[in-house]
């Protein structure tokens, strides 16, 4: 199974924006801080989210980013698919005449990855990013 960093960052930065943004813009620099996430890392992240609409930026002495939209309608599978990422549970392309591996068939464990993938994918749609702060807050 392979979900980068890419993916895992935007999830971690776009749960810190919503956990800090209700007052004021949040700059990239202050997430970096708080997520140990590289500074320009973020800056290329939040390109992709800006242009997907999951987040504006605010310019001035006070600018940063805030969230285009409330959290509760933010989904995770939004944000991940946001920076070109997917989970993906096989290694080869599922409507391929090809069989896994470039053999005929596919193998003999292809449904049971592709049901997972499925699944994992399912998963991140029916969360949102209100969830993902509120269990936060709670352990807290």
């Amino acid at each position: 199974m392979k979900l980068t960093t890419k993916g895992r960052y935007a999830v971690m930065a776009m749960a810190d924006l919503a956990s800090n943004g209700d007052v004021k813009p949040v700059s990239l620099n202050e997430i970096a801080t708080r997520q140990n996430i590289s500074l320009s890392y973020l800056e290329q992240l939040f390109l992709k989210l800006k242009n997907n609409h999951l987040v504006k930026s605010v310019r001035g002495p006070s600018g940063g980013y805030i969230l285009e939209r409330k959290a509760k309608d933010i989904k995770l599978s939004s944000i991940i698919f946001a920076v070109n990422e997917e989970v993906k549970t096989l290694n080869c392309k599922k409507d391929s005449k090809k069989g896994c591996d470039g053999r005929s068939v596919k193998c003999i464990t292809h449904y049971l990855w592709d049901d997972l993938e499925k699944h994992i994918n399912g998963f991140f749609e029916n969360k949102n990013l209100n969830e993902l702060i509120s269990k936060q807050q709670n352990i807290f």
